[in-house]
């Protein structure tokens, strides 16, 4: 089993915790550090969790494993590098890093030490996100076209001055680091490297924060994309690719729902009803998938199914998104 410890105790860091307690042999939540104490103290002692004092402490206990990162974006990097040194296998929230010269530095500290680490894009553990690349890989949809991402959550009502998630400065670009960074893996793990983007982003309901994000997105395949992600609207998901001999779509926010159409026979006209294909896959839980997956591979020695490459672009790509949005323009990615 793998014993590790959770770093950040807010509403995340208790999701992470739940997703595997006493739920698995694999991995066990020994330990936590948190910035707020308080706010920890009754749910560690509920699930037998040891609360340390501050990330030295975990990183000194030797009967420590691994560490879970759910902690501010721009800390990172220093704790995933600090974690290398103890080699302490690391499982990090995304945001990976705020900036492309961070992450190079932390994925190559976790390199040279040898430890595993990972990236928490839980949804390529999804079924409907294998079945959209198998497809793809297969290639029943022929020539990409575009692809299309909506993904709006309604969070940003509540976010409030003072916390973390409020400062632009570890939130950039709206939507962007809270949702929108699952979009932009999505498309790296279907469609490969991203060359440009093109960022606008707004604040139209929320309070205290940007909470609108629309990309466009252009591949380096020569394909485009499209993503919009609001903070402050009715929770939803769709992710759908358009290609030359037909169409694929993953919806609803638990992703659950898979359908795929082949392009119609031009015999029967352009607008011949298309016969959809559905696959419903309810109840995965991608947080468990994910680390499960984590302790799997620090025990057996292997990479995690995340490529550091992957993790870099994603950075590379999230500068460009924040810097079209501040400056108002297509900015090339890298």
């Amino acid at each position: 089993m793998l014993r590790a410890a959770i770093v950040g105790l807010g509403w995340w860091g208790k999701t992470l915790v739940n997703s595997v307690h006493g739920k698995t042999n694999d991995i066990k939540f020994v330990a936590g550090a948190t910035g707020t104490r308080a706010k920890a103290e009754e749910f560690c002692r509920e699930r037998g969790i040891t609360l340390l004092d501050d990330y030295e402490a975990v990183l000194a206990d030797s009967s420590i494993d691994a560490v879970v990162l759910a902690t501010p974006h721009s800390q990172h990097g220093d704790q995933v590098r600090r974690a290398a040194a103890v080699r302490k296998a690391v499982f990090c929230e995304k945001p990976f890093t705020l900036k492309a010269a961070d992450a190079a530095s932390a994925l190559d500290a976790a390199r040279q030490a040898g430890i595993v680490l990972a990236v928490g894009f839980n949804r390529r553990f999804h079924p409907s996100i294998i079945e959209l690349k198998r497809r793809l890989q297969d290639g029943a949809l022929g020539a990409i076209e575009t692809c299309i991402s909506e993904h709006t959550a309604g969070a940003g009502a509540s976010i409030t001055p003072g916390y973390w998630r409020a400062d632009p400065n570890e939130t950039p670009a709206g939507a962007m680091t809270g949702i929108g960074i699952h979009t932009v893996d999505t498309m790296i793990h279907l469609f490969g490297r991203i060359g440009a983007v093109h960022c606008v982003t707004a604040r139209r309901a929320a309070p205290h924060v940007d909470d609108t994000t629309t990309v466009l997105v252009e591949f380096k395949g020569g394909h485009s994309g499209l993503f919009f992600g609001s903070l402050t609207s009715v929770p939803n998901y769709r992710f759908a690719v358009y290609g030359s001999k037909g169409f694929a779509e993953i919806a609803k926010p638990s992703l659950e729902e898979f359908r795929f159409a082949p392009t119609p026979d031009p015999k029967l006209g352009h607008l011949a009803a298309m016969q959809p294909e559905v696959k419903q896959n309810p109840g995965f839980d991608t947080l468990f998938a994910e680390l499960t997956t984590f302790a799997a591979c620090v025990r057996d020695k292997t990479p995690y199914p995340v490529p550091p490459d992957d993790v870099l672009h994603g950075v590379d790509v999230f500068e460009a998104i924040v810097t079209s949005a501040k400056e108002g323009r297509p900015v090339k990615v890298g």
